[in-house]
């Protein structure tokens, strides 16, 4: 007869539809019993995708009666939605004073993401929103770097954390509350613990959009702030290249999977214009992002040229649209953050 340790292995082979941990890694089994012949087991999902959790039940119950010498399953899946639906403000209880929340993520590293978070950020700013800036990239932290934060977070009154400001945006990294050269060496708990601790008892404030820059991939921390705070949108971030185009289609199949809006697609490092002739040079390629949006039914939103101000720009603190708003890049990221805005308020 199989053990309580047995029916856990096991369901470890049910993964959460878009995500690439299983539903034992992330909790979401609450309950195992094994009497002789006879299986029981409960699994609560958060989530308000009644598909997502369709999914779950079907394959953990065919991995349940796969098991050897097992003849009766009992099996109870059930949801638990987020507290708001998307769309709605405020957001949830953890951020009173946020209207909107927009997560930045990529399928994969090297795609510049976080630059395009940073830049976002500011760009929304530009046009007159008042806005914070989470880094949810715990492993690789760099915001506050690229957003020119030199001061340390200060504690308030109530006990609570205060962002860093970064050109009139507020800032919020486990960058400042680490030494630069100490690795992040956590598992998932842990992660997901950090990003509650952001979300709790960092004093916000009132915003009109809170960006949250994501780790690369999908995982702990993707599904943490997805089940802690109501998204209301995502931007996927890509490059020309298909091995990228791929990743970013994983991306973007996961928030549906999760019931986030994707605002849409942004090809990044698309072109490069001289600055002496205007020629257009398609280092990586271009169009795979326009592309792969009207494949997938998103709107595309643009492309930001590859300019090596914004790499100087990034590492010095002054991103390309403080520093050089009227550059292509500039231009872009402020196109941007208006279709944003547009999509946030219709």
């Amino acid at each position: 007869m199989p053990t309580e340790a047995d029916v856990r292995e096991a369901l470890k082979q049910v993964k959460f539809p878009g995500l690439t941990r299983d539903i034992v890694s992330f909790g979401f089994v609450r309950s195992v019993a094994v009497a002789g012949d006879r299986v029981e087991a409960e699994i609560v999902l958060t989530t308000a995708n009644a598909a997502a959790a369709a999914q779950v039940e079907r394959e953990a119950r065919a991995v349940l009666e796969a098991l050897p010498d097992v003849h009766v399953v009992t099996l109870e899946c059930r949801s638990q939605a987020p507290q708001a639906a998307p769309g709605s403000a405020p957001t949830a209880k953890l951020l009173p004073g946020v209207r909107h929340v927009v997560a930045v993520a990529s399928g994969k590293g090297g795609v510049g993401k976080s630059t395009v978070a940073a830049n976002l950020a500011l760009a929304l700013r530009s046009a007159g929103a008042r806005v914070g800036l989470l880094d949810a990239d715990i492993y690789g932290p760099s915001q506050q770097l690229m957003m020119g934060c030199t001061d340390k977070p200060r504690v308030n009154d109530e006990g609570k954390i205060v962002p860093v400001d970064g050109h009139g945006v507020g800032v919020m990294s486990l960058g400042f509350l680490m030494d630069a050269d100490t690795p992040v060496i956590w598992r998932g708990p842990m992660v997901m613990k950090a990003l509650q601790q952001f979300l709790e008892d960092v004093e916000w404030g009132e915003l009109d959009v809170l960006v949250v820059d994501l780790p690369p991939g999908t995982g702990d921390a993707q599904l943490t702030i997805t089940q802690m705070v109501p998204l209301h949108g995502a931007v996927i971030v890509t490059t020309p290249q298909d091995v990228a185009l791929i990743d970013a289609r994983k991306g973007l199949a996961m928030f549906r999977k999760v019931n986030v809006p994707v605002l849409g697609i942004i090809e990044n490092m698309s072109v490069f214009i001289c600055p002496h002739c205007g020629a257009r040079n398609e280092i990586f390629k271009s169009g795979g992002g326009r592309r792969t949006a009207e494949e997938l039914g998103v709107p595309f939103l643009g492309e930001v040229p590859i300019d090596p101000e914004i790499v100087v720009g990034g590492d010095g603190g002054m991103p390309i649209v403080s520093a050089r708003p009227d550059s292509e890049a500039g231009k872009a990221f402020l196109a941007l953050a208006a279709t944003v805005l547009r999509r946030l308020e219709s």
